[in-house]
């Protein structure tokens, strides 16, 4: 038993120092980093130009390539390109596309020259999804199962890394740095990724790539549907994460409602809350290794419903007691951080749980459809949950959010038993 401890913590340890996780988070940073570009530092650019409103609001349907990404994914998974491999020649030339798009958006002007602020805003965001197609593929191909939740994990925080920095590197202009060299410096940050996509090896797959348009656009969807269990895959990956993504639709509202200041809001969620979602991203990822993928699921699915449950206590309190009065940013420290930290928990056993779904032979476009299917609980759900806290109250919205997790839970003892290990969870295609 006490070998068998020691074998595991070698075995975490091996994962977590090796080469593979110092690419996953080069490769993550550079995922992270254009998204933000369009999303944040072009409306500031076009705020600080004194674009419209209305028009800059409009600016946010740009990002319909990273909705869409499963459309042209299956020419990612068909087309080999002759030079670097299937994986990483689609990746350089996804950077490379980002490079020059990133450092041409920076020369235009936005009170004159909006049309092709838009087209090269466009180039950005197809080849930033692009980019997340081939790199999510690579990411799949390249770590094993034992080393996907970590490697994950790693990613996620460089994305986040990759999004800081971006729009960080904006707040040049505050010493006088012009926005055409801000754009400059930020189309040079993609030489990260370029170099990392020249050091590390073409992942190795034995199943052949699609050869013809019907293999490539077809078959990944056949595929995926002929598995006994595909449906309710499917159910859990819209559900898995449902009330964990309306809770958090809700936070800002509720935090002011709770009467804290936007200062207050934003050194406490957006600080504790953030490391909070750091850490629980990476001690996902290194459970994981140790407890496999299907035990990781049942124990972070759980710790995210309490977690958001812990919200309907801070209502349950006094406000007008002394406890509440004394300590009531440390209580909504405590809160946030933990619901941060078993959200991080939860995204890193879903994202790798996704990623050992797909079909290598098709996992650019099992991928991509898995990912924009995530996203549709974050938009479709959430719309409703403003209507929720309003007719319920605070107190009984976030115990329905906690209670909804209940469905997706109940799902992994057909998909993920408590007892599968990571090849059985694999072999289950």
């Amino acid at each position: 038993m006490e070998q068998n401890s020691e074998r595991s913590l070698l075995n975490i340890i091996k994962v977590m120092m090796s080469w593979k996780m110092m690419a996953m988070f080069f490769f993550g940073f550079s995922s992270g980093f254009p998204y933000y570009i369009i999303r944040d530092v072009l409306k500031l650019w076009m705020t600080e130009s004194n674009v419209d409103l209305a028009t800059i609001g409009l600016f946010s349907a740009l990002g319909l390539p990273y909705t869409l990404k499963f459309v042209w994914s299956p020419l990612m998974d068909g087309y080999v390109p002759r030079f670097l491999g299937r994986r990483r020649g689609w990746i350089l030339m996804a950077q490379i596309g980002l490079m020059l798009s990133i450092a041409t958006l920076g020369q235009f002007d936005p009170s004159k020259s909006l049309f092709w602020i838009v087209l090269t805003a466009l180039c950005i965001n197809f080849f930033g999804a692009s980019q997340d197609i081939a790199l999510d593929a690579f990411r799949r191909e390249y770590l094993t199962s034992d080393e996907l939740g970590f490697g994950t994990g790693v990613w996620m925080n460089a994305w986040r890394l990759g999004m800081y920095v971006s729009v960080g590197l904006s707040l040049l202009t505050e010493l006088n740095v012009s926005w055409a060299s801000i754009h400059i410096i930020l189309a040079l940050m993609m030489g990260v990724g370029i170099l990392t996509t020249f050091l590390v090896p073409e992942p190795q797959v034995d199943v052949a790539p699609p050869v013809s348009i019907k293999e490539a656009v077809v078959e990944p969807f056949i595929e995926f549907f002929k598995r006994h269990s595909a449906i309710l895959i499917l159910l859990f990956i819209l559900l898995y994460k449902i009330g964990d993504n309306m809770a958090g639709a809700m936070t800002i509202p509720f935090i002011l409602k709770m009467g804290f200041s936007k200062t207050e809001y934003f050194i406490i969620v957006k600080g504790i809350g953030m490391f909070g979602l750091f850490g629980g991203v990476i001690l996902g990822g290194s459970i994981m290794i140790r407890l496999g993928i299907a035990r990781s699921l049942w124990i972070f699915g759980i710790l995210q419903s309490v977690s958001t449950a812990l919200f309907a206590i801070m209502v349950l309190i006094d406000h007008n007691s002394l406890a509440w009065l004394d300590y009531r940013q440390v209580i909504l420290g405590c809160i946030v951080g933990f619901e941060f930290f078993s959200t991080g928990l939860g995204q890193a056993a879903y994202a790798t749980y996704m990623a050992i779904q797909t079909n290598k032979r098709f996992t650019a476009t099992q991928y991509a459809l898995l990912t924009s299917l995530m996203a549709v609980p974050g938009v479709v759900a959430a719309s409703a949950t403003g209507y929720m806290a309003k007719y319920f109250g605070w107190d009984v919205f976030y115990i329905l959010c906690a209670l909804i997790a209940i469905p997706g839970m109940l799902l992994l003892l057909k998909i993920a038993p408590w007892n599968a290990s990571n090849e059985e969870l694999e072999a289950m295609h």
